[in-house]
């Protein structure tokens, strides 16, 4: 739906009330669905290059099945675990730093080579 007095969409008045981090976050989201158009497409036409096998009178149902798996399922499966190497690799850092922070004490111990100071002034005793 548009309205066309102040020329945009009225759904993009949704987009423009989210913070930054929140758009860059559903542009991910978005970017994340549209990786897997292509494989979907691409084991759809797989599918059909086995049902073509199937029912071709010079074709077998084993020789549907080898088509299904080696021009469709290996070959996505395949493509999609490279594909999701980074995002791995990103949360296997993520979860190493935060085991990181969980390891290291709250309160830091004095490092340098002074003494610690104490708690109360000394007293000065008078002679």
């Amino acid at each position: 739906m548009v309205d066309w007095s102040q020329g945009r969409s009225i759904s993009g008045r949704a987009y423009d009330i989210l913070t930054p981090r929140a758009k860059i976050a559903s542009i991910r989201a978005l970017d994340t669905l549209f990786m897997y158009i292509i494989p979907i497409g691409w084991l759809y036409v797989a599918l059909m290059m086995s049902v073509a096998e199937a029912t071709s009178t010079q074709g077998s149902l084993l020789g549907a099945v080898f088509t299904f798996l080696f021009y469709g399922a290996l070959p996505v499966s395949l493509v999609l675990y490279f594909m999701g190497a980074p995002a791995r690799k990103r949360a296997i850092r993520a979860r190493e730093a935060a085991e990181r922070a969980a390891a290291q004490p709250l309160v830091q111990q004095d490092a340098g080579s002074h003494a610690a100071p104490d708690a109360a002034a000394p007293v000065r005793q008078e002679p």
